[in-house]
C-alpha cells in the first residue's frame, strides 16, 4: 500500500509568532555547506522546510568510557554540574556515530543485542553503514527496518559486551526540565549540548512532508550530524530522539535554541516493531488513502487506495478538499496535518468539492497509516 503523500507547489514563508522557521533534517553534516535545497509548505508550527545534504568529513575517535551509574544529585549548582557529568559518563557509550553514502548521523544502541535505533532520514536508502563506537571501535551496521512516516530506522551490528541505553517514559516529560543532546554534529564525536524542553506535542513538518505529530522541542542546540542521536534527561535515560533544527531564512541562519526530538514513546513503539518483523503493523497513526497535490482551491485528491478510508467514504479521484472539520485546507500541508493530529478509528468531517462543482460534506473513518 502507497503511504500518504503529496506534491506541493513552491509557497512563500508563512510566519508564525512572528518568527518564520524552516526545518532541516540533520542527518548529513560537514563544513562544506548545501548541496540540495527543497522548500516546501505547512500549517504546523514548522511553516516551511529545507533539506541540507552534506559530505562526509572525518570522525574524530572518543576515548572510551565506562558505563557509569547515574545517581540523583540535589538542588545545589554544583550537584547539578555533578548530575550531567554523570549522565554524559554514563550515556556516551551508548551513543554511535553513523555512517552512510551520502553522510554522517548518529544512533542510540537500544538493546545488547545490537540493534540500534536512529532516523530514518540518516539510513536513507542505504542498507549497509559504517557504525563507530564512543571507543573508536569501527563495525558494519546493516538495516533492520525503516518507517519514513515516524523518521524512525533500525540498524544492527554485532559487537562485543556493548552498553544499551535506558529509553525513558517521554510522558513524564515537563516543560523546564534539563536536557542533554547527544550526538555526532558536524563531524564531531560525542559532543554534548544542553537545554531544557521548551514545549511538549509539537506537530512539525519534515521536507519530506511527514508530519510528527508529538515532537519534543528544546532549546539545547542540534547541529548536521546530530540526527539519531539520544535526547537525554537527568536521569541518564533517553526521552527523544534528536531530529530537526529550526532556522531562520530571513536571516539565513539558525533559529537559535529552537530544535526538535521525536519522542522516546514514539521511537519505543516504532523501534519495537521493527526488530520483531522488519516492519510496522500497528503505527497508530491516522490514515487517510490518498495522494495529493496543490490546487488553486484547495489539495486535489489525485490518486487513492482502493477500499481505504476515503474511497469508502465516497471521496472521488479529482475531488478537493476544502475543510477538515470546519478548518480550512488551502493546502496540501494544512490537510496532511490535520489527520496527522486524529489518531485511527477517529471520523472527520471532510468539505469536499467535486469535479462537476458540487460540494458536499463526507464522514470518514480515518484508518491506520500503514508501514
Amino acid at each position: 500500500m502507497v503511504p500518504e503523500t503529496r506534491l506541493l507547489s513552491r509557497r512563500a514563508f508563512a510566519p508564525l509568532a512572528s518568527l518564520v522557521m524552516v526545518a532541516v533534517l540533520v542527518a548529513a553534516c560537514g563544513s562544506a555547506a548545501v548541496s540540495q535545497t527543497s522548500t516546501q509548505t505547512g500549517a504546523g508550527p514548522l511553516a516551511t522546510a529545507t533539506h541540507t545534504q552534506a559530505p562526509n568529513i572525518p570522525a574524530v575517535a572518543a576515548t572510551a568510557t565506562a558505563a557509569t551509574t547515574v545517581t540523583a544529585a540535589g538542588g545545589s549548582a554544583l550537584s547539578l554540574q555533578d548530575q550531567m557529568v554523570s549522565v554524559i559518563k554514563a550515556v556516551t557509550p551508548e551513543v554511535v556515530q553513523i555512517e552512510t553514502a551520502s553522510g554522517l548521523g548518529s544512533g542510540v544502541i537500544y538493546d545488547s543485542k545490537g540493534d540500534i535505533v536512529t532516523n530514518a532520514h540518516v539510513v536513507g536508502t542505504d542498507t549497509s553503514f559504517t557504525v563507530t563506537l564512543s571507543s573508536g571501535h569501527i563495525y558494519t551496521g546493516t538495516l533492520v527496518g525503516t518507517y519514513t512516516p515516524d523518521d524512525i530506522a533500525v540498524i544492527k551490528i554485532t559487537a562485543p559486551g556493548i552498553t544499551a541505553a535506558t529509553f525513558g517514559d517521554s510522558s513524564a516529560l515537563q516543560v523546564g526540565d534539563f536536557v542533554l543532546a547527544m550526538g555526532n554534529p558536524l563531524g564531531l564525536t560525542s559532543s554534548v549540548t544542553e537545554g531544557i524542553v521548551s514545549a511538549l506535542g509539537r506537530q512539525v513538518t519534515e521536507p519530506n512532508g511527514n508530519a510528527l505529530p508529538d515532537a519534543i522541542q528544546t532549546s539545547a542546540a542540534i547541529n548536521p550530524g546530530n540526527s539519531g542521536g539520544a535526547l537525554v534527561d537527568l536521569n541518564g535515560e533517553v526521552v527523544g530522539i534528536p531530529t530537526l533544527e529550526a532556522t531562520d531564512p530571513q536571516v539565513g541562519g539558525a533559529a537559535a535554541g529552537i530544535g526538535f526530538a521525536i519522542s522516546s514513546n514514539r521511537a519505543k513503539t516504532i523501534a519495537d516493531q521493527l526488530i520483531a518483523s522488519g516492519k510496522v503493523t500497528s503505527s497508530g497513526r491516522a490514515y487517510l488513502g490518498v495522494q495529493l497535490r496543490d490546487g488553486t482551491a484547495g489539495p486535489v485528491v489525485v490518486a487513492e487506495t482502493a477500499g481505504g478510508p476515503a474511497a469508502t467514504a465516497g471521496i472521488l479521484v479529482g475531488d478537493v478538499v476544502l475543510s477538515v472539520d470546519g478548518t480550512l485546507t488551502p493546502d496540501s500541508s494544512t490537510l496532511v496535518d490535520a489527520i496527522a493530529a486524529h489518531s485511527p478509528g477517529d471520523q472527520v468531517k471532510l468539505q469536499v468539492r467535486h469535479q462537476a462543482g458540487t460540494t458536499v460534506t463526507v464522514t470518514v473513518t480515518l484508518g491506520q497509516l500503514p508501514s
